[in-house]
């Protein structure tokens, strides 16, 4: 048999390109990974251990982890756990029981300088309800000698007294983690849960948002309660998109929410966050593996009589996945891209795309649930175990049910244009083709306003090119929306007069029809912070060909001022300015910022003269400055509409002061959140320029002199990184501005001490009477 090769790593983790045989790796020292994997026993608090057998080559004869294994080269580190500990005790489980916990270096020497162990382990916990038998496992003899459980406390203690029986691990250190979570998870203060679950609630004001539907025909009415039926499954399938096991989740923690205080309170802030990941708490989670989903596995080793099977929690990681569902977790930024640049133009398109899912072949016989049925288009690289399915595929059950929906609404439906919307999305969700059904949501001309479909990229971390589905139902406000057609109509005029030297400027830069509706159902990507607006769609070939439409919530934003701006206003603005906090100026800038994200770098061309996007370029940090672009510019752009008279000039105090009170209003949705992260950067970098000032009585102002020169300075920046497409240069803003500084932490624990509501948690009566 041919000797196993690994991979070779630099000291940092990441793969070098270069694999060696087993044996050069330990006489030579390479860094290459391995996996870990803890069979723990929920009822029993104990770990399994197996005995390592005599004729290893290092620690034989002594205690270890349940099972361990190295990862030969281009495999994935979850499917090597599932292996090892299949090969080790006979024991095949599905990759939802592994909960990724950390990983370990492990730096040592052994066997008088002849083995040396550079070793980078992914340490993975499995939480099992009850011991399995110990004659249900099997023991590959090679490998182990025996297997036993031990509590874990009593299993540290021999490991703090590096007992000779038991392979040594340093307690005090790094794996010291694997103790501390378990503990963590053992010693539950159910009372201090139920008041730390109570608080984070408290940071949403519940509101109620309605509209009138009396101008909508019967059919019309009829056509909405079937659009709100396929918009609940845009919610199934953005559930399924955060995270591989988030639907099991969530019907569990529903099932449960009735057995105590606590658990209703978990299923209510699970239900904001649609995760178990708070959005408010940098993507903290609030639960752990120990409240997941309990799945009963009878045929995972041999069977025993009496014993009905393995019960396992379905794990989940404690940190959220930055690249959601939408990439292998254990996939890393070399590996897809030396896929990326083995593949033809046509290929990197659909692997970049907006809608499709990156999976791993070596998956595929391990869960069937990934693939259906042969029916996936699996790119023609056999090299890599990387392939791409599209979102028509592997969402095809929940697509067909939605598309099936909207062509019978687009069948009742009285607007044209809506009947049009409807059939070309319900096309759509199965052909994986939108740019025609994006194209008809901008040419949308109805009282009943609908937005669904794959648009925002948020929840993709790592590059920012996958979108998640969501779903806006609304009934247009026509005089709102009349009124509001300035800002459109001068689109082009605002492009050619941005703080931005003339080559980085557009050209094709075409008005934004922006209509105004009162929300009466939202789902999808719609967790945690409330969308106020929404400037669509983000393909940049449609916006190079006809720019972008605006959808502006207004009842939201209503709702967002009265129960959030004007508290915060009251604790955060001096008196002296808190009188310009008012609604028209928040609606206004909430306008200019969506309008913005039509203006500005779009398509670009890179120093080697390549045609590129802004951002395919800036990846991750693509979101955080386009959402900091459209807030800075667009209040740019109303001081340029004021100057040139056709905006008012009492707003131009009051458009500054509101803004700063904003301000405070996203920082506080989380520095992992894209509009939080743009906001600090914005605040950070006015403060420091004096545009913004720090009162001894912990309030703000503005200082009217300075503002209009530092907002035209940070928006010349970030536009020029843009136009550039310098993701290091937009790296580094970030990093020197996103940050919680002392006078904006003294201003956020002032609003935390007076319990001033972060956001608003809508419920929406009106979908709810269609659904039922």
């Amino acid at each position: 048999m041919a000797e196993e090769h690994f991979d070779v790593l630099t000291k940092s983790g990441e793969k070098t390109g270069v694999s060696k045989p087993r044996g050069e790796v330990h006489r030579d020292g390479d860094y290459h990974r391995a996996v870990h994997v803890w069979i723990f026993v929920e009822t029993s608090q104990q770990l399994l251990l197996q005995l390592r057998s005599d004729d290893k080559d290092s620690w034989p004869g002594q205690w270890d982890i349940s099972s361990a294994g190295h990862i030969s080269a281009g495999d994935p580190s979850l499917i090597s756990a599932q292996r090892e500990l299949h090969e080790e005790l006979g024991v095949k489980l599905p990759k939802d029981a592994f909960e990724k916990i950390f990983v370990f270096l492990q730096e040592c020497v052994t066997n008088d300088g002849k083995f040396i162990n550079n070793e980078f382990n992914d340490v993975y916990l499995v939480t099992i309800l009850h011991p399995i038998p110990l004659e249900a496992f099997t023991l590959q003899k090679e490998e182990v000698s025996a297997v036993k459980y031990v509590p874990y406390e009593e299993y540290r203690n021999f490991l703090a007294k590096e007992d000779p029986a038991y392979v040594p691990y340093d307690v005090n250190g790094e794996y010291g983690k694997l103790f501390d979570i378990i503990r963590h998870r053992c010693q539950v203060n159910t009372e201090a849960r139920s008041l730390s679950l109570q608080k984070q609630l408290q940071r949403y004001s519940p509101v109620t948002l309605e509209a009138k539907l009396t101008e909508l025909s019967e059919a019309d009415q009829r056509a909405l309660g079937l659009i709100v039926k396929a918009a609940k499954i845009m919610d199934d399938i953005f559930y399924e998109q955060v995270w591989n096991s988030n639907p099991a989740l969530r019907d569990w923690l529903k099932d449960h929410a009735n057995a105590s205080e606590l658990d209703k309170l978990k299923w209510d802030y699970f239900t904001i966050n649609k995760s178990p990941w708070s959005s408010l708490d940098e993507n903290e989670a609030f639960l752990s593996t120990a409240d997941s989903a309990v799945k009963l596995l009878p045929g995972a080793t041999k069977s025993i009589a009496g014993w009905k099977g393995i019960e396992y929690r379905a794990a989940f990681p404690v940190t959220k996945p930055p690249g959601a569902n939408f990439y292998p977790p254990d996939m890393d930024k070399m590996e897809f891209t030396l896929w990326l640049n083995g593949l033809t133009e046509e290929q990197k398109h659909a692997v970049t795309g907006f809608f499709s899912v990156i999976k791993r072949r070596s998956e595929a016989n391990l869960d069937a649930s990934d693939l259906l049925a042969g029916s996936t288009k699996k790119l023609p690289d056999s090299n890599s175990d990387l392939y791409t399915i599209p979102y028509s595929e592997i969402y095809r059950p929940l697509l067909t049910k939605a598309s099936e929906l909207l062509h019978k609404a687009g069948d009742l439906v009285s607007s044209p244009s809506l009947k049009k919307l409807l059939h070309s999305k319900a096309e759509a969700f199965l052909s994986n083709e939108y740019y025609e059904s994006d194209i008809a949501w901008m040419d949308l001309d109805s009282k009943l306003d609908i937005t669904i479909g794959p648009y925002e990229t948020y929840e993709d971390e790592i590059f920012g090119y996958k979108a998640t589905f969501e779903t806006f139902i609304g009934i247009r406000d026509d005089k709102a929306t009349a009124d509001l057609k300035l800002f459109g109509d001068n689109l082009k005029l605002l492009e050619d007069n941005l703080p931005l030297d003339s080559v980085y400027k557009s050209t094709d830069v075409s008005a934004a029809p922006i209509r105004v509706i009162q929300l009466i159902y939202n789902s999808g990507d719609v967790k945690g912070p409330q969308t106020v607006a929404y400037n669509l769609p983000n393909d940049e070939k449609i916006v190079k060909d006809r720019g972008t439409s605006m959808v502006m919530l207004k009842n939201v934003q209503e709702a967002k001022f009265e129960h959030i701006l004007k508290p915060i206003a009251e604790i955060t603005i001096s008196k002296e300015q808190r009188g310009l906090v008012d609604f028209d100026s928040f609606f206004t800038h909430t306008i200019c910022h969506e309008c913005c994200h039509g203006i500005g770098p779009h398509t670009i061309t890179l120093p080697d003269g390549q045609t590129s996007t802004v951002r395919k370029e800036l990846q991750e940090v693509h979101s955080a400055m386009e959402e900091a672009k459209a807030d800075i510019v667009g209040l740019w752009a109303l001081k340029f509409l004021i100057t040139k008279g056709l905006l008012s000039k009492s707003m131009v105090e009051s458009m500054y002061v509101s803004f700063l009170a904003g301000c405070f209003r996203s920082i506080r949705f989380g520095l992992t959140e894209a509009h939080g992260k743009g906001q600090a950067l914005q605040f950070n970098y006015l403060y420091e320029k004096g545009a913004f000032v720090f009162h001894k009585d912990s309030t703000f102002s503005v200082d009217f002199a300075k503002i209009e020169g530092a907002v035209e300075s940070l928006s010349h920046e970030i536009l020029t990184l843009q136009g550039k497409g310098d993701k290091n240069g937009a790296t580094l803003l970030l990093n020197k501005y996103c940050t919680i500084t002392g006078p904006l932490k003294t201003a956020l624990e002032n609003l935390e001490r007076v319990k001033v509501p972060v956001d608003i948690s809508p419920t929406f009566p009106i979908a709810e009477a269609l659904m039922n």
